[in-house]
């Protein structure tokens, strides 16, 4: 099997060892992504709802370098400190996500990365 990793200057850079994304067998794989500023590496500011937003746009711009979309999206797993912001997660998906939605899990966590609230990765399956 062949793999392809995926990088863009578009999302935050990996802050260990791994990829932003990695495309195998037609599927693509992306990280997790916290709510960083790609251009300064640092959390933005804001409530939860910027952060998720920030989430999003960074997980679109590692799909737009793999050549796909959000909307290829075939799974989700959520990560939130504070299961009380699983409504905001809700909105933000139906302002960023086309039906049909992808599969989902949501998980309560102790702590994310640099103090995130938020970390969301995808499993995207472009042409289907």
């Amino acid at each position: 099997m062949t793999r392809r990793t995926i990088a863009t200057d578009q999302a935050p850079a990996a802050i260990g060892t791994y990829s932003q994304a990695v495309a195998a067998a037609g599927t693509v794989w992306l990280s997790g992504q916290i709510p960083l500023d790609p251009s300064t590496m640092e959390l933005v500011s804001g409530d939860i709802e910027a952060e998720v937003r920030q989430v999003f746009r960074n997980l679109a711009a590692v799909a737009t370098a793999a050549g796909a979309s959000l909307d290829d999206a075939v799974r989700l797993t959520v990560y939130l400190t504070d299961l009380g912001d699983f409504a905001v997660v809700n909105r933000v998906m139906e302002d960023v996500l086309s039906p049909p939605y992808p599969a989902r899990a949501t998980v309560q966590v102790a702590a994310l990365p640099k103090g995130a609230r938020v970390e969301v990765d995808a499993v995207l399956a472009p042409g289907n």
